[in-house]
């Protein structure tokens, strides 16, 4: 095995070992936003947008499903066609879900985001056409874990019971900071493939790389599921 076959399985290993011990704190929120969610009255405009962007940066389970959207992408119009049908699907379900008080279980809401970072990578290695003979519709598989997504999102923002007032207005500025972290987050993530696919290694390890994402998506829906099943 040459020396850098055995470097990329070393970084795999890290990146299993971190996907197992990130699934223990999906959708985390640190005590000063509790603190902020819980005391706030009124029309925050700014706060709620940071706390949006904050929120997506950080959700590693939204990001590691987008990077599987993006792997085989190269064409910017592509791109932002996949990322813009993703968007529309969250932010649909993310206002439905808290504007309407549609409550979901987390647990099995977060499992089934989990198990479309799953179907991503087992759709970027050709397995449904070997399996079934033919590839389901990609954007429409994109646009339709868009809306489990947004209601991951929900469920977050209705453990804090937000008062009506003002709660269109602040969802909305929600809404745009989550939109604005995955514009920041996505940047980064497409800087580092693009220099990653200068090199044959990208494709030599596209393989290695998506069962890894199948992999953290796996142990992410095992964890949920286990959450649902204990609570």
């Amino acid at each position: 095995m040459s020396q850098f076959m055995a470097r990329g399985l070393k970084a795999l290993l890290v990146l299993t070992a971190l996907c197992a011990s990130f699934s223990l704190f999906a959708h985390g929120v640190d005590e000063d936003t509790k603190q902020f969610l819980t005391q706030n009255q009124g029309i925050s405009i700014i706060p709620f947008i940071y706390i949006g962007a904050k929120h997506m940066v950080t959700g590693y389970d939204h990001l590691l499903f987008l990077f599987g959207v993006i792997f085989f992408l190269f064409r910017s119009k592509d791109i932002l066609l996949y990322v813009s049908l993703f968007t529309l699907g969250h932010s649909i379900t993310l206002l439905y879900g808290v504007l309407g008080n549609i409550a979901v279980n987390p647990y099995l809401i977060d499992a089934i985001i989990g198990l479309s970072v799953v179907y991503k990578g087992f759709d970027n290695i050709g397995g449904f056409k070997a399996l079934l003979g033919f590839q389901p519709n990609p954007r429409a598989a994109v646009m339709i874990f868009g809306l489990f997504h947004g209601f991951g999102l929900a469920t977050k923002i209705q453990e804090f019971n937000l008062p009506e007032q003002g709660l269109v207005a602040n969802m909305l500025a929600f809404n745009l900071g989550v939109e604005l972290g995955q514009f920041m987050a996505l940047a980064l993530v497409l800087i580092g493939m693009s220099f990653w696919r200068r090199h044959s290694s990208y494709f030599r390890f596209s393989l290695a790389s998506n069962t890894l994402l199948m992999s953290c998506g796996l142990m992410l829906t095992g964890f949920q599921l286990t959450g649902f099943f204990v609570s």
